[in-house]
């Protein structure tokens, strides 16, 4: 991006801050939107910030929630940012470098990582490209991992989700001091980040904060507390210490960090093991947001939501997973999960010579996100709610260890959407040589709906269009691959009604 040159500042209720500003984008890093939650904040509600005096350096990104690498191959494709400090509760702010009275859209973005990873430091989310065609993007850190997402017998349920909400209201109130429009706020985010986002969408106040969402690959599925707890109930087993409050905020972040990553090891969004997850019941989470959002909650306000193609990849080609996976495992899976055999047929029938890992991930994929956010499309049509379906199906031809592609996997659509893909930080997850045309098209499409509330294709309805993003004519499909949606809901249906348990996803073991 442009080298930055010129200060500027911009008077807050808690103090000044002074960023800088480059080739019509002004930036404003580490700007802090709650209190540190730390010491006796620690898993407590995110506090109001406290005021400074003088001006407060805006230059340098803040300090990022506790975090690991992620580990072996899958580092190399998903970088991490580590950035010391306690002020982990900021955002960073790109917006157009003009007379601040200005009343530009807003777009907030939520980043990924599992709830235990990621960071507005990350390059792939450089909000330049918006500002420079008038949108103020902001970006917000959050709690993470145990931090954000423990469930304690005496403390607040989903911190990190408390956190967002922190920040949507911080936008509220300051936003128009960067230029931006209050009330012309959309909030975006992608994987856990679109999970955190369409929690935001299905709490019944929504509508106060913000004006549309974008989900990109988020699971839609919350868990009751019982199955929440898992995590935390075995870091607690693992440190020696109850699953309280004050136990955990005695030990240090470091050594709880140690002792998250002894118990999450081995694991994946798409594999089963221990992960954490939303946390069903309070106020911020009522109810299952996939369930709110289907019976209509939030209707009144426009939804663009989609998936990858290939979401698995990311998980089993830089890992040697997709050439591990035999036709007994594949087998063992749909056994344990009482799959009947026709279900993994319609699979199968549509990728002839696919491989037993290829076959698993696709039932995966559908099963954890697209069926899911196809259902929630349908409820909010049956509520009249605006909403429409993108799926990103360009193949990058990144590499694995052993000669697998990363093909259309999960979080490679990112650079295209941020206008970052020709970037040497992009490279790793879309190659050297990605195509221009698809990320000015995804781009575009991204500020027509985040300036207008509409996107630039047919809106959901009875006909199914979803536009996919291919890099060559993104054409739009309509109901593409339903008999095996169809297929795969049936299944979840019955499985439902046998078990007496409400919609939510299924881990499928790997």
């Amino acid at each position: 991006m442009a080298a930055e040159t010129a200060a500027r500042r911009i008077d807050l209720p808690a103090g000044t801050i002074e960023g800088r500003a480059a080739d019509g984008v002004a930036v404003f890093r580490g700007v802090p939107y709650a209190a540190a939650p730390f010491g006796e904040n620690r898993f407590r509600a995110p506090q109001p910030v406290e005021p400074w005096d003088g001006i407060r350096d805006a230059t340098v990104f803040g300090a990022t929630s506790p975090q690991t690498p992620y580990p072996g191959p899958l580092g190399a494709i998903l970088p991490t940012s580590e950035i010391a400090g306690t002020d982990i509760l900021n955002l960073a702010v790109w917006a157009p470098d003009e007379d601040p009275a200005g009343s530009h859209p807003v777009f907030v973005w939520i980043h990924g990582g599992g709830l235990t990873r990621g960071a507005n430091s990350l390059d792939a989310y450089d909000g330049s490209r918006f500002a420079e065609q008038g949108v103020v993007v902001v970006a917000v850190n959050y709690r993470l991992g145990a931090e954000g997402f423990s469930v304690l017998d005496d403390a607040p349920r989903n911190l990190g989700l408390a956190d967002l909400r922190a920040a949507l209201e911080w936008v509220r109130e300051n936003i128009a001091a960067f230029g931006g429009d209050p009330a012309d706020v959309t909030v975006g985010g992608q994987s856990a980040g679109g999970a955190l986002t369409a929690a935001l969408l299905a709490m019944p106040d929504a509508e106060t904060l913000f004006a549309r969402t974008i989900v990109q690959s988020g699971p839609l599925d919350a868990q009751p507390e019982s199955e929440a707890r898992r995590v935390t109930d075995a870091m607690a087993k693992h440190l020696g210490i109850a699953a309280t409050r004050e136990a955990f905020a005695a030990v240090t972040p470091e050594r709880l960090l140690e002792a998250q990553e002894h118990v999450l090891a081995g694991g994946s969004p798409l594999t089963s093991g221990p992960s954490f997850t939303l946390t069903i019941g309070g106020e911020l989470v009522p109810e299952n947001p996939r369930d709110a959002l289907r019976s209509g909650v939030s209707a009144n306000l426009p939804l663009l939501i989609g998936t990858t193609t290939e979401e698995y990849r990311l998980w089993f080609v830089p890992t040697g997973r997709l050439r591990k996976i035999s036709k007994l495992m594949l087998l063992g899976a749909r056994v344990a999960k009482r799959m009947p055999s026709s279900l993994v047929a319609t699979f199968r029938d549509a990728r002839p010579g696919a491989r037993p890992g290829e076959i698993l991930g696709a039932i995966v994929t559908e099963l954890i996100l697209r069926a899911p956010a196809q259902d929630v499309a349908d409820g909010r049509l049956t509520e009249g709610a605006a909403t429409w379906i993108f799926e990103f199906a360009w193949r990058s031809p990144v590499e694995s260890a052993d000669g697998d592609v990363l093909g259309a996997a999960h979080a490679v659509e990112i650079p295209f959407v941020f206008d970052n893909a020709e970037t040497t930080d992009a490279a790793p997850l879309v190659g050297e040589a990605p195509p221009r045309s698809l990320a000015r098209s995804m781009h575009a499409s991204w500020l027509t709906f985040i300036r207008s509330g509409r996107a630039d294709w047919t809106e959901w309805d009875a006909t199914r269009p979803v536009r996919v993003f291919d890099g060559a004519d993104d054409p739009i499909a309509l109901a593409p691959r339903d008999d095996e949606r169809r297929a795969l809901l049936e299944w979840e249906a019955g499985r439902r009604a046998a078990s007496g348990t409400s919609r939510g996803a299924a881990e499928v073991p790997a």
